[in-house]
């Protein structure tokens, strides 16, 4: 057998190191699992008729309430019904949702700190 297959062969079967995680990784991550079920879009109460003709709620303008989730799918929007039993735990999902996105920016921030901290701790060493 050549040396390289013998490498090629080794590298393949080589166990694979887990990536090390860094504090704020680790804080990270846990953040976001406390923030499950998530959802981005709106959760609107709104009434429609039901369609039957001697509906008295329908006949005195009531109508019905019904959810609807409106979202956007590839620039445009969308509008799903949501079932009345569903609709709190998908409230929950878009509060969740909102929590997810300020930590991404929360992220961001700190990313673009640490960043000035090490160059400016590089410029002193230098």
């Amino acid at each position: 057998m050549s040396c390289e297959w013998y490498i090629i062969l080794y590298t393949k079967h080589m166990r694979k190191r887990p990536a090390v995680q860094t504090r704020e990784q680790i804080a990270f991550l846990g953040e976001l699992a406390r923030l499950w079920p998530v959802a981005k879009g709106s959760l609107a109460e709104v009434r429609k008729p039901c369609g039957r003709t001697n509906c008295v709620a329908c006949q005195e303008g009531l109508k019905h309430p019904a959810f609807i989730f409106t979202f956007r799918r590839s620039g445009k929007t969308v509008c799903r019904h949501v079932p009345r039993d569903l609709a709190p735990r998908l409230r929950q999902a878009i509060a969740n949702g909102r929590g997810l996105e300020a930590a991404l920016v929360k992220a961001g921030e700190e990313l673009i700190l640490q960043h000035r901290v090490h160059k400016e701790d590089r410029a002193r060493g230098a």
